[in-house]
């Protein structure tokens, strides 16, 4: 059995480090202004990442914020990227990729890939519009083998159809559902977690 708990404690460490990001913002951003910044359940997507950890797998956060998942996936083992819209969370990101000695790398833009129609052409109140990130990572969406999203409500099946269009058959797309947990999907389809 392999021991993990340095690993542990860096995430512990860097859990923590997310939430203080967070407790600032809200105080400094999010009290002048809506933002659609709201951080994921830290605990829950480290579970889940840890369920499906692959070492070297090609991982991407769309809305990367402050970028703690991100930077949680490269210390697991990931090959971790983080697409933000808001440059000043990119700055943010990247302090905190080299406070943990992260290698994770972060760009400003769009999870949007260029030319994308959103279904029904609705626009979303939390996903805002900018230049495609992808064209910074050099990457296109089929090149991750595992890509995180937390949407707002109805944003999750703008999320489902762009992996259908864009994304690999075969890559995983984990789902911080605000009700539900994180949920795991390969295909379109959800997979069961037995515990």
């Amino acid at each position: 059995m392999v021991d993990d708990s340095a690993l542990h404690a860096q995430l512990d460490a860097l859990c923590a480090a997310g939430w203080s990001l967070w407790e600032r913002f809200e105080r400094n951003e999010r009290d002048r202004d809506f933002h659609a910044f709201v951080p994921a359940d830290y605990d829950a997507v480290r579970t889940a990442m840890l369920a499906h950890r692959a070492p070297g797998a090609r991982f991407l956060e769309w809305g990367s914020a402050t970028g703690v998942i991100t930077i949680m996936a490269d210390l697991m083992g990931f090959d971790a990227y983080g697409i933000e819209l808001d440059a000043g969370l990119v700055v943010t990101a990247r302090e905190l990729a080299s406070r943990f000695h992260s290698r994770a790398q972060f760009v400003t833009g769009s999870f949007l890939p260029t030319g994308y129609k959103r279904p029904g052409g609705n626009e979303s109140d939390t996903i805002g519009n900018g230049p495609s990130g992808y064209l910074q990572l050099g990457r296109a969406l089929d090149d991750f083998d595992v890509v995180f999203g937390y949407p707002w409500n109805h944003d999750a099946p703008l999320m489902h159809d762009l992996m259908r269009q864009y994304g690999r058959p075969d890559a995983l797309l984990l789902l911080n559902d605000t009700e539900l947990g994180v949920r795991a999907f390969r295909g379109g389809r959800e997979l069961i977690v037995r515990r």
